[in-house]
């Protein structure tokens, strides 16, 4: 708990900080727009002023989030902060549809500029100050592993698009007395549009439950090899119920001559070394392996030599030849693309069935849910 309140109170810090800073930028950018009659640096101020609340989503996100688990959430609430997240997004994507209207409102019916040198200065330290809240939202989300902090981070980079914009037409306006502001507000507006739709659509994967990060599932794979009584790692499945809080599912392979009492001593040394190198709560099932059946070796060499004629089958794991019930059973991995897998262990059943025939064959499809 207490690294999640650590966690927590950092992106409660960070996102305070934003909020500031985009309180100072909305009171500079409202000033500066009303005496230039610009309605794109007004727009500013408005986004700064979306910014700040977002800040503010973040921080009451990250705080629900930690809440501790109860009877009706049992796994915690950690995915609250995808909500958040995804909150974020539609004010982004609020943000950049309100820019395109008034963007486009601003090509139809252009209106005369008046800024000034103290304007473009204003419009210069804010877009120097969004640069470096953007990066340093970004940074800080990446860190902590937070998606809303990162959102907020790709939000303040795109409004420092917008003052480069802004800047860009003031210098343009002062020079030369062309109006860019509907032109440049129009392709920022669409790019913040597709931001907003990159952020909310990775987000709500998340809340469905997407792919294990690969490096994580390497470093738990590589903790259960290293004990020498494990044969092999099969079937890991980790479920996300936010960014730090991890359920999990593995089977091990053991040779079949381990007492209960051995295996049990064995998966509660693994899930505790698991729970403290990785935060993650981790069960165990068992696959027995026959260590000391000939007929076993020959039949695994048989499923491995039938099963490799399979290009989609990218696993073969969970042999077991149970002798008195004349029983053989194994898993296969295969593809996402595959649409008929029956097809496929059909196969594999009548070979192994015309080599084999006093035996049972029974196979069990598997997906990879982890590198």
């Amino acid at each position: 708990m207490k690294q999640v309140r650590s966690r927590s109170g950092e992106i409660t810090r960070v996102s305070r900080y934003g909020i500031a800073v985009n309180i100072v930028l909305v009171l500079f950018k409202a000033a500066v727009g009303l005496a230039a009659h610009s309605i794109a640096v007004v727009l500013d101020a408005v986004n700064n002023l979306t910014d700040a609340v977002s800040s503010l989503i973040t921080i009451i996100g990250t705080k629900l989030a930690g809440k501790a688990a109860d009877r009706k959430h049992p796994y915690g609430h950690g995915r609250i902060e995808y909500i958040a997240a995804t909150l974020v997004a539609l004010m982004i994507l609020a943000a950049g549809l309100t820019s395109l209207k008034e963007s486009i409102n601003k090509l139809l019916h252009p209106e005369a500029l008046n800024y000034t040198f103290v304007s473009v200065i204003v419009i210069l330290g804010a877009l120097a100050a969004k640069v470096l809240l953007g990066t340093y939202y970004r940074r800080k989300g990446t860190e902590l592993n937070s998606d809303s902090l990162k959102a907020s981070g790709t939000d303040a980079l795109f409004d420092a698009v917008i003052s480069l914009a802004t800047l860009i037409s003031a210098v343009v306006s002062m020079t030369f007395g062309l109006n860019l502001e509907g032109v440049l507000g129009i392709v920022i507006s669409l790019l913040i549009l597709k931001a907003g739709l990159e952020i909310i659509t990775g987000t709500i994967s998340r809340i469905i439950g997407t792919r294990t990060d690969d490096a994580l599932t390497a470093k738990i794979r590589e903790v259960i090899c290293a004990d020498p009584n494990v044969r092999g790692v099969y079937d890991l499945i980790l479920h996300n119920y936010g960014p730090e809080t991890y359920f999990g599912s593995v089977h091990i392979e053991v040779d079949d001559n381990m007492s209960a009492r051995e295996i049990d001593a064995l998966s509660r040394s693994l899930a505790g070394e698991i729970y403290r190198s990785f935060s993650v709560l981790m069960t165990f099932g068992i696959y027995a392996a026959n260590t000391h059946n000939e007929t076993a070796v020959e039949i695994r060499s048989a499923v491995n030599e039938i099963t490799g004629r399979f290009p989609a089958i990218r696993q073969v794991h969970g042999f077991y030849l149970e002798e008195f019930a004349r029983i053989v059973s194994f898993d296969i991995l295969l593809d996402y693309d595959i649409n008929d897998p029956d097809t496929i262990t059909d196969v594999i059943r009548l070979a192994l069935a015309e080599r084999f025939p006093d035996y049972d064959f029974y196979i069990n499809i598997d997906r990879d849910f982890s590198e």
